[in-house]
């Protein structure tokens, strides 16, 4: 890939979802979240192509799901654990 990256893409992060990507580049003993994020980007557009319908929005693309106060839960679909 080529070094010159001439885009910034800002992104805001859960604590969670930030803890998961630090997870991610502590196991893989990656440099920087950069790069975790860039590899973690490539994994998952290698996976899965997906097109955004028209009224999605983007908080339906979290890692995590979103209980009813906007807060995150651990499980990604939302629902109780048990």
């Amino acid at each position: 890939m080529n070094d010159l990256r001439a885009e910034r893409l800002q992104v805001m992060l859960s604590p969670e979802e930030l803890a998961a990507i630090d997870d991610f580049r502590f196991k893989h003993r990656m440099p920087t979240r950069a790069a975790a994020v860039r590899e973690l980007l490539k994994f998952g557009l290698a996976a899965l192509c997906v097109d955004a319908a028209a009224g999605v929005k983007s908080s339906d693309f979290g890692v995590f799901g979103r209980g009813p106060d906007g807060h995150t839960q651990g499980d990604p679909e939302g629902g109780s654990e048990d």
